[in-house]
């Protein structure tokens, strides 16, 4: 009776998991197509959106641009003059220092001609003290503001600080160590024109890898994949990531997340939400499920939108152990957003966000790393035991690995085809070759560093804002950034 006991759970851990993987390959299949689909709507909406227009309307919206640094010493300069170079009639920069103990303000009083200044400061959501506020006197520097405050030990802190310092009603979230691209405001706030029905709150855009492009006076002049094996990995990553996968749930209103690196909110829903939550590993998504929580419990009819055009490039971890806290964090925050919020899971009031984008996030998302664990353990004790049957196990496991690789490639290519961001084919030939490597040399990690972020949260480890050692962007066209 125990033998035939172990043999139902077994058979039932198996049909469980083949239905799992079914399914998360039907979905990723389904994203695929999505994608396209709103790949070529937004290239037809762009072809009949007149960019002078808008820039020249004094109807556009303004926004503030937000950037925390902390010990950003190596780049701030280089990061806030590509921020000065942006195309867009209303707008201004809003630079938190955290508590740096690095020379980072000293850098920015010193080059941009920075004074404290008396400022209407409202503290609508609630942070650590600020020390002072300062504006340049040179009035080529008149849109730069830089807030000193007292280390908050979190991004979501130093946000909150600017937030409420900001004077326009939507607000772009990014980081000091990313270089946007001159019409980044532009194309971020077409979503919020076009939309005639829906309130949009937050538009995201796709991110790539800095290391080893061009850059001149904090402006990207050519775009190469990355030279280091990881970096190139992530490359490949975000681009699944981004052009594929949430351009897909963008044609579905399904978001589930505008990435910290770049995104564009609704000031006014992202404060009644209560901003960012310093206590958050993933603060991104937890204010986007905040404010989708908001409009759902307020009966506002939004939407989240992505597009698909490459608008920001961040510098990669080049390292394991950078790399390895990057991604720690990251899993943290899912789990600990998974319980924050686990009152949406499945529930048809919050309808999309409840039905679909959490159920997404919990089953697909949160629990993929621990199936795979436990399958290989429980594949491990039937290879002990001589009860695998190898041509049928290497069958499969060559078609998820083939699947992968295909999903991949066709991202990869479909980026390319639509926007042409590298200028030969044989760099995307060799960033095509990365999909090959990745299944056996990078997923591994991702699983790895992900059940290592679940341990964390489980043991309540405590975490800060970390030390991600900048290597920083050269400043001329003909060097590229150090790898």
């Amino acid at each position: 009776m125990n033998t035939g006991f172990w043999e139902t759970v077994a058979k039932g851990y198996e049909q469980t998991v083949f239905i799992y993987g079914t399914t998360l390959l039907v979905i990723y299949a389904l994203l695929a197509l999505l994608s396209m689909l709103a790949v070529r709507r937004y290239a037809k909406k762009d072809v009949f959106h007149d960019e002078n227009t808008l820039i020249s309307s004094p109807l556009a919206p303004g926004i503030s641009v937000l950037a925390p640094a902390f010990n950003e010493g190596l780049t701030i300069i280089f990061n806030v003059r590509s921020l000065l170079t942006l195309n867009y009639p209303r707008y201004e920069i809003i630079i938190t220092n955290d508590g740096s103990t690095d020379d980072t303000l000293e850098q920015l009083i010193h080059e941009f001609e920075l004074i404290p200044v008396d400022f209407a400061y409202n503290a609508k959501i609630r942070t650590q003290p600020v020390k002072k506020i300062y504006k340049s006197t040179n009035p080529a520097y008149a849109k730069l503001m830089v807030i000193d405050k007292v280390n908050g030990k979190s991004k979501a802190d130093a946000v909150n600080a600017a937030i409420n310092a900001a004077r326009f009603d939507y607000f772009l979230c990014t980081d000091v160590d990313c270089i946007l691209d001159k019409n980044t405001l532009i194309e971020l706030i077409k979503p919020v024109m076009q939309e005639d029905k829906k309130r949009v709150i937050a538009i995201g855009a796709t991110l790539r890898i800095a290391n080893s492009c061009e850059f001149e006076d904090g402006v990207m002049t050519r775009m190469r994949p990355p030279r280091q094996l990881l970096p190139r990995f992530q490359e490949v990553e975000y681009i699944r990531s981004f052009v594929l996968g949430k351009m897909g749930w963008s044609f579905l209103n399904c978001v589930p997340n505008v990435s910290g690196g770049l995104g564009l909110f609704d000031k006014e829903v992202a404060i009644r939400s209560g901003g960012y939550d310093p206590s958050s590993f993933g603060e991104d998504m937890e204010l986007m499920t905040r404010m989708c929580r908001y409009a759902h419990d307020n009966n506002i009819n939004y939407a989240v939108r992505y597009i698909p055009k490459t608008l920001c490039w961040t510098e990669a971890p080049s390292s394991i152990k950078i790399f390895m806290r990057q991604r720690t964090r990251w899993a943290r925050g899912l789990a600990q957003l998974t319980l924050a919020h686990f009152k949406v899971f499945l529930n048809p009031r919050y309808k999309k966000l409840g039905l679909v984008v959490f159920p997404f996030n919990f089953f697909f998302e949160l629990l993929a790393p621990i199936i795979e664990i436990t399958g290989i353990v429980y594949y491990i004790i039937l290879a002990c035991l001589g009860l695998i049957n190898w041509p049928f196990a290497l069958l499969l496991l060559l078609f998820v690995y083939t699947y992968a690789v295909m999903i991949t490639t066709l991202a990869i290519l479909w980026d390319q085809l639509t926007f042409r961001y590298y200028r030969t084919w044989k760099e995307v030939a060799f960033l095509c070759m990365t999909p090959f490597m990745e299944f056996l040399f990078y997923h591994p990690l991702i699983v790895f560093f992900s059940i290592r972020g679940y341990y964390f949260f489980l043991t309540g480890k405590k975490g800060t804002w970390g030390n991600m050692q900048r290597q920083g962007f050269s400043n001329t066209a003909r060097k590229s950034v150090p790898a």
